[in-house]
């Protein structure tokens, strides 16, 4: 005598949505992949740097707070758009390290986070002032130029210039008075986000000559790239150090020899390690966001 399925109790269950705990845990992976994408070490390393330029200037804490939203935002939107945007590329090359190639997240997913936190950066920046808020909205419009156009051309090194330009910008916009930063500032920064685009790109020059990626970067091929990388670092910190008013003093005099020989070490190195030249940049921007926290004046 056949058993009936409905009492045979090896039948496979009902199909039904998983339990919640299970739901949980599978969405885990997607977000870490997601928070993977956002490029989490640069954002917060600008995210903490940009705070701690509108302390030094004399931001109070919810000055600070409205800031490090804006930024937090801004950067996110740009490093979730340039995932979402080099998908293919980096799956041709087997860059199996990018979440997206990974199948950790979905490619919809990263370009929906990329427009949600753009969205969120326009209120976000204009609650610092109408003024600084633009500033800072052209500054993340130039890293979104970069990721959707300029980055197979040779002026890839004029967004991130622009994009670091305007955040010393838009923390002096925003303290009371509202006035711009001194020009050596202004420069100083432009000239960091020239040598952390240099940083950046170095590691995957070779795969992006190898899908037709040809930004200036790759135009000047590893070798003398890798050896331009010190050159706007150390130049940014010498404008922080020798450009601005009184004396240099002790504490300018070693910043800059500790700026020239992170970036020098950081450019000599690289060659075995790829990811030492972007770590230099960084410590080399912490070096000159320490100059400004001695001058925070200079910011107001």
């Amino acid at each position: 005598m056949d058993v009936d399925a409905d009492v045979n109790p090896r039948a496979a269950p009902a199909a039904g949505p998983p339990p919640p705990a299970v739901a949980a845990r599978r969405r885990l992976p997607a977000v870490a992949g997601l928070l993977t994408a956002c490029h989490p070490g640069a954002t917060l390393a600008v995210v903490a740097l940009v705070t701690a330029m509108a302390a030094a200037g004399g931001q109070d804490t919810a000055g600070c707070a409205r800031v490090a939203g804006a930024v937090l935002a801004g950067q996110l939107s740009v490093g979730w758009s340039n995932d979402a945007v080099d998908a293919a590329r980096d799956a041709a090359t087997g860059r199996r390290g990018k979440p997206v190639v990974a199948g950790a997240v979905g490619v919809g997913a990263v370009r929906l986070a990329a427009v949600t936190a753009l969205a969120l950066c326009v209120p976000l920046s204009l609650a610092c002032g109408l003024l600084a808020g633009t500033v800072h909205l052209a500054g993340v419009a130039a890293g979104w130029a970069y990721n959707l156009r300029l980055k197979a051309t040779a002026m890839t090194w004029l967004p991130y210039a622009a994009g670091f330009a305007a955040l010393p910008a838009f923390v002096s916009l925003g303290l009371p008075g509202r006035a711009w930063p001194p020009w050596w500032i202004v420069v100083a920064a432009a000239l960091l986000g020239v040598g952390a685009h240099l940083a950046d790109v170095l590691p995957d020059i070779g795969d992006d000559l190898a899908t037709g990626v040809r930004g200036w970067p790759q135009r000047l091929g590893p070798a003398r790239a890798r050896l331009l990388l010190p050159v706007p670092l150390v130049a940014a910190t010498a404008l922080l150090v020798f450009a601005g008013p009184g004396a240099v003093g002790a504490a300018g005099a070693a910043a800059s020899v500790v700026a020239t020989a992170l970036a020098a070490g950081g450019a000599l190195l690289g060659r075995r390690r790829p990811g030492l030249p972007f770590l230099a940049a960084v410590l080399v921007a912490a070096v000159d966001v320490a100059l400004l926290l001695g001058r925070g004046a200079a910011l107001a």
